[in-house]
């Protein structure tokens, strides 16, 4: 028997349905009533906290500094899950190696991924992965416009699991969207304050190419979608090439990325004679700390926005 194997029939004995007569975790919600949400990420587990307010109890599994393409499922996060009301995630493979997990969870509980409405209905608002042309880039909170979009679709999934307090999910999900429709259109505006030819954006992998899109900013990113992937020797001398003849005076790393790749980039602008520097430090996959203003998704974009900004201008 493969360890494969013996993995995923561990995680389904784990996810499996407790028998007739026993009280298990799925049994359970918050111990005050509230209704027990968890997510994987910050940012869907900070979007459901604004839509369902005082009647929900948010768990996130991904905490600050996490990687998720990388994640793997611990036995915590699987009792986690398994006690759940309902689940959300983001969805397009982000998730990785909790993909399986969460397709089991599935069948046994309600399980939503924020961007499903948006790949069913209108795909073309998606980008693909350039490394996996039958792929989307997962990616998409990037782009302030389609996040406001996943809330409103998580909003009514929420509504369907407990439609005794829809009046007041719906309430506050409209007022978060109208805060995200401002946000998105702040950005825009700040953006725009760059010169066209100065706003390159190099960051440690492919995890901007929605903010690219969105807000006009030409993205290039050392390694792929994934985290996963090696970033490439000659991308790297290619991107050097970039940074010098457009005059680009910094580059950014990513909270939840290791920066050696970037600062190979800086040493080899230096050796052309081109001063490279740090631009700042992004949050990409992974939220901040909670408590702080990027510990928010708002907070997050904004402080991003904000660095591009101040380096590139």
């Amino acid at each position: 028997m493969t360890a494969r194997l013996l993995k995923l029939l561990a995680l389904a004995a784990l996810l499996a349905v407790p028998p007739s007569g026993c009280r298990g975790l799925a049994d359970l919600g918050a111990p005050d009533g509230r209704i027990r949400v968890v997510c994987t990420t910050g940012q869907v587990g900070d979007m459901l906290e604004n839509i369902g307010g005082s009647h929900v109890d948010v768990r996130t599994l991904m905490g600050p500094g996490v990687d998720p393409h990388l994640y793997k499922a611990a036995p915590a996060d699987i009792r986690l899950l398994k006690g759940a009301k309902v689940v959300f995630y983001n969805g397009l493979h982000l998730e990785g190696r909790l993909a399986e997990v969460l397709e089991k969870l599935a069948q046994r509980k309600p399980t939503y991924a924020v961007v499903e409405e948006i790949k069913n209905n209108a795909p073309e608002r998606l980008r693909k992965a350039p490394q996996f042309p039958a792929s989307y880039d997962p990616h998409i909170w990037f782009d302030v416009a389609l996040w406001a979009d996943c809330a409103d679709y998580a909003a009514r999934k929420l509504i369907e699991v407990d439609p005794l307090h829809a009046e007041d999910y719906r309430r506050n999900a409209d007022a978060y969207i109208a805060k995200l429709r401002a946000l998105d259109n702040e950005s825009r505006a700040l953006l725009a304050e760059i010169p066209r030819r100065q706003r390159v954006m190099i960051t440690a992998h492919d995890a901007f190419a929605y903010f690219g899109r969105a807000y006009d900013v030409e993205v290039h990113g050392l390694q792929g979608i994934s985290t996963a992937d090696e970033a490439d020797l000659g991308a790297i001398n290619e991107l050097v090439r970039l940074l010098v003849d457009r005059n680009v005076k910094a580059v950014f790393i990513e909270t939840s990325v290791p920066s050696k790749n970037i600062r190979s980039l800086i040493q080899g602008c230096e050796a052309t004679g081109h001063r490279l520097v740090l631009g700042g430090e992004l949050y990409s996959d992974a939220m901040g700390p909670p408590g702080t203003p990027q510990g928010t998704y708002i907070g997050m974009i904004q402080y991003n926005v904000h660095q591009v900004v101040k380096a590139l201008q």
